[in-house]
């Protein structure tokens, strides 16, 4: 065998190697399915992104903390902000429109992980208060580009399908009967 055949091989096997690390790396992936009042949306995670965020979100959408919790800031333009489990879910009896935003989850805060992905139309990323470190369940699905956002909030996410739906999310801050999160699950 000469030096050129061993050559060939050897790219060979290592295209294969490298093939099977980008589809071992889509495994990791999760599908969840948000139920809103039009449609399905469709959101792939990004754990080799924000590894801690989507843990995180796993958890709540698997305990069924995001169930009936309303967008309490939706900006024409913008982005369409949700996730407050504690003050956010109009399925509770203490649920208040005007503390909608201002809280979490009872699970910590999160260390920012913030990376160059880009915030473009449909990636789901975390809000968080100016603290960095801040953010807990709350994010936001970006309606447009919103690559000003780039390096200082983390993207954990990215809507493949039924962006349409969240187009149709009633806009305010917040709306004055805003739509919420029928329901939220992993189901890969």
């Amino acid at each position: 065998m000469n030096k050129f055949q061993k050559l060939f091989i050897f790219i060979f096997i290592f295209s294969l190697f490298l093939k099977g690390g980008i589809s071992m790396a889509d495994e990791n992936k999760d599908i969840i399915h948000m139920t809103l009042k039009d449609g399905i949306v469709v959101i792939e995670t990004k754990p080799d992104v924000a590894p801690k965020h989507v843990k995180q979100i796993k958890q709540l959408i698997e305990e069924g903390q995001y169930d009936g919790v309303v967008f309490h800031r939706v900006i024409d333009g913008f982005m369409a902000q949700t996730g407050d489990v504690e003050f956010g879910n109009s399925n509770k009896d203490d649920f208040n429109l005007s503390r909608a935003g201002t809280g979490g989850s009872n699970l910590p805060d999160i260390e920012a992980e913030f990376s160059s992905e880009n915030h473009g139309r449909g990636v789901v990323s975390m809000a968080r208060a100016q603290n960095p470190n801040s953010a807990n369940s709350q994010f936001f699905i970006c309606f447009d580009d919103c690559s000003f956002l780039d390096g200082q909030y983390t993207v954990w996410a990215q809507v493949t399908k039924g962006m349409e739906y969240v187009d149709n999310i009633t806009r305010g801050e917040p709306p004055a009967d805003p739509d919420k999160i029928i329901k939220m699950e992993i189901v890969k």
